[in-house]
């Protein structure tokens, strides 16, 4: 760790307790089985912690009947995202692969070795017939999921590499905008709801609600293309849509000159409202999630998405470089988003009433947006309202007939820690300050005539007295 990583969280140590809390408290609600598996599936794990930290480890809490599923539908749709990045593939080679890939999925023994030296998913390819072994054992309605997916999201994605306009100048419509992350990340949202309610663990209602789906998708893909503005700039994409920005500016690279930084901030809010539009979709989807490790896998990229959103909210350094939450608040957002609903819409609320305390009568979308958070509390307010009448009833009839109340064993939790804090804290006061005068010590500092004046009442003397005091140690033994 980094000695500005240590200071932060020594201001922050909030976020330091969420840490220790994730690290060493947390319990998978399911844990894999490796002796179990064969080469090939444990194979394909290796190639799902090496394409994506952040996604492996919710996918491997999973219920052992999604575990399998889900890990290889992320395998094969990284696969055609792999195909179609990589710019040193020529179309007339890219677009057929991107268009058959729902056959080659389970076609024995393919695999794939001319994608680009410096593409970081490469070895996927290379070893894609391991994950083709295990495709072809799955469930026929998996393998139908997953192939029907995969033909809906490689034919866009071919459409989308043929659209030289759109490879030119970007996306230009905000219908274009939404229909670009339904192919890469609406389609997704489907298909894992086609997963979860073929394993009976999700509420087959969902699947007559494809806005839901939709959202769940398009709230993580706009607000990741809103996070990664500078980047995708500097790789020469442009996604978002010219509908919106071209309000702001004649050309999409003024917005990264410092002069028009307010313009700039007043466009992005304007993305930022784009995407908050789904959030209280998102919410009513998790609600019909029945098993904890599927709501856990579907409610923390939520959460990290709305905390993503206040992060990048009116932040210029957005258009310089790509920002992310810190570890400490990814780390608390987990915690927090894998108890239930309840505690996923704390979070989705106290992220919007910062986007909320963030907004500016000097944005021109400061009346949308304030009404766009607001729509989201309502929501919420709707789920779990805040003065539940029995609520309140049963709290009159205890303070009224003088009941004894029990502690609340979150506040008891919270009063330890914070004991536990000041003694870590004081101990470390203690400990730095035995360092420092054993260097002191160490140096030829004299405590014996530090003490010896203490003793005396001479808390301080003069040039001349400290001289003549030294001459007295001493006795011209040493000097």
């Amino acid at each position: 760790m980094r000695a500005g990583d240590i200071l932060y969280y020594l201001v922050n140590h909030q976020e330091l307790r969420s840490i220790i809390q994730w690290k060493v408290w947390h319990n998978a609600v399911h844990e894999r089985d490796e002796a179990k598996e064969a080469p090939s599936l444990k194979a394909c794990f290796e190639f799902l912690e090496k394409t994506s930290r952040s996604f492996s480890a919710v996918i491997l809490e999973l219920h052992d009947e999604l575990l399998v599923p889900v890990a290889l539908f992320y395998l094969c749709l990284r696969a055609l995202d792999t195909i179609e990045d990589d710019m040193t593939l020529p179309l007339d080679r890219k677009v057929p692969l991107l268009r058959d890939f729902h056959t080659i999925v389970a076609k024995e023994g393919w695999s794939f070795d001319e994608s680009g030296p410096n593409e970081k998913d490469r070895f996927l390819l290379v070893r894609f017939h391991l994950v083709i072994d295990e495709f072809r054992k799955l469930k026929p309605e998996y393998q139908e999921t997953i192939a029907d997916v995969t033909r809906k999201m490689g034919n866009g994605m071919a459409d989308y590499a043929e659209n030289a306009k759109l490879n030119a100048s970007g996306v230009n419509t905000i219908k274009d905008y939404d229909l670009y992350c339904h192919y890469v990340a609406g389609l997704v949202g489907n298909g894992l709801t086609r997963l979860f309610v073929d394993s009976g663990l999700a509420n087959p209602a969902l699947l007559d609600r494809p806005q839901l789906q939709e959202s769940m998708g398009l709230f993580l893909q706009k607000t990741n293309i809103i996070r990664d503005v500078r980047e995708d700039f500097d790789d020469k994409r442009r996604f978002w849509p010219k509908e919106i920005w071209s309000k702001y500016v004649t050309r999409f690279e003024d917005l990264f000159e410092p002069e028009n930084i307010d313009i700039a901030l007043n466009c992005s809010s304007d993305m930022v409202l784009n995407s908050l539009a789904h959030a209280d979709e998102c919410i009513f989807y998790l609600a019909g999630l029945k098993e904890q490790s599927v709501f856990n896998f579907a409610a923390i990229p939520q959460a990290m998405a709305i905390a993503t959103l206040d992060l990048v909210f009116r932040n210029p350094a957005i258009f310089q470089k790509n920002v992310k939450i810190s570890k400490g608040q990814a780390c608390q957002i987990m915690v927090e988003s894998t108890q239930n609903l309840r505690m996923v819409c704390a979070v989705f609320r106290r992220y919007a009433r910062k986007i909320h305390q963030k907004n500016t009568p000097k944005d021109p979308n400061f009346l949308k947006i304030s009404i766009a958070c607001a729509k989201i509390e309502q929501f919420i307010e709707s789920i779990f309202p805040s003065q539940d009448p029995k609520a309140l009833t049963q709290q009159q009839q205890i303070s009224t007939e003088g009941s004894r109340v029990q502690k609340d064993p979150a506040a008891e939790e919270a009063r330890y820690d914070t004991i536990y804090m000041l003694a870590a804290t004081m101990a470390t006061l203690f400990a730095l300050s035995c360092i420092m005068i054993g260097v002191a010590y160490l140096c030829g500092a004299r405590f014996d005539v530090a003490v010896n004046d203490l003793t005396r009442g001479k808390i301080a003397h003069g040039a001349q007295e400290a001289v003549q005091s030294l001459k007295q140690t001493y006795y011209h033994q040493e000097l």
